[in-house]
């Protein structure tokens, strides 16, 4: 157990780390450069370390640790919940800053800069995970270092079914997050954090579950077995798809590209029940009726 305790050491360091990065980033910089480039930069180191950590232990920790994949993903649940308390509005995700493009919530030049961010912050974070795996201060890490160079595909089915489950994963979680993103954080946090547990859980065994593009191509884009162009469509074009198809069963339509709803009719949130609305036309014929009578009574020059 002396192994898990340096990762969950190493965890807490990391969290502490990306928090101290974007308190000094928010006093240096403008809020515009901080919220689309800082913000995002810290959010994306500190979920790829993390996820790669993590990875390795779910990979390894069953036979080299003795313990099961239940460790792993209550550590997922709970280092989701911590970041998603200290993330101050960064995503973390391109799919997720894709969709705030489309709900006009953010411009083409900030999306690009958060783009941008997002790359660079997971690049970061798989070499200092590098880094910090070669020092090989558990035996995790030695197996980790011995096996690296023989890093095989995560996707484990075919590749429509692999992009399927990709989609479908990022389908439920960005349909979640439409639906939280607006409650207070007390309820929004812990229940992203319980759908990414979930679907990682289920949706591991085929594909790795990654559902972010950027996550994706830092830990498994390296690996043989599949073409840049497979791991392309299963981890870019898979969660996008699934993005798309949330944002459109959720909102009816996508406001980026265009205004008609196509799934739900813009009806009056106030209805007037039809008998009412009778009674108040009967109510008016007798006045209607006394108004013109006294105007056809009235003396014409």
């Amino acid at each position: 157990m002396a192994g898990l305790n340096v990762s969950i050491a190493f965890l807490f360091l990391v969290v502490g780390v990306c928090q101290a990065l974007r308190w000094l980033s928010k006093r240096l910089l403008s809020p515009g450069t901080y919220g689309c480039l800082a913000r995002e930069l810290a959010g994306s180191l500190g979920l790829c370390t993390s996820c790669l950590e993590l990875r390795m232990l779910v990979e390894i920790g069953p036979w080299g640790g003795g313990f099961g994949p239940d460790v792993a993903l209550t550590l997922l649940f709970l280092l989701f919940v911590v970041h998603g308390a200290s993330f101050d509005g960064a995503s973390a995700n391109p799919t997720v800053s894709l969709q705030e493009f489309l709900l006009l919530e953010s411009n083409l030049a900030a999306t690009a800069a958060k783009l941008l961010a997002q790359g660079v912050g997971t690049g970061l974070g798989w070499a200092v995970t590098k880094l910090y795996w070669s020092w090989e201060l558990t035996h995790f890490h030695l197996i980790q270092n011995l096996i690296a160079s023989e890093c095989s595909s995560s996707i484990h089915t075919s590749l429509h079914d692999a992009a399927f489950v990709e989609g479908t994963c990022s389908f439920l979680f960005h349909l979640v997050l439409l639906k939280l993103r607006r409650s207070h954080q007390m309820y929004w946090v812990p229940g992203l954090a319980a759908t990414v547990t979930f679907l990682t859980y289920t949706a591991r065994p085929f594909t790795g579950a990654f559902f972010n593009p950027a996550l994706a191509t830092v830990a498994t884009f390296h690996c043989s077995g599949n073409s840049f162009w497979d791991y392309v469509q299963v981890y870019w074009l898979g969660p996008l798809a699934g993005m798309l198809a949330a944002l459109l069963l959720y909102q009816g339509n996508v406001p980026r590209l265009f205004k008609k709803n196509l799934l739900y009719s813009q009806k009056s949130k106030y209805k007037i029940p039809k008998a009412r609305v009778a009674a108040h036309m009967e109510r008016d014929e007798p006045r209607q009726k006394r108004r013109g009578e006294k105007s056809n009574s009235e003396p014409h020059a």
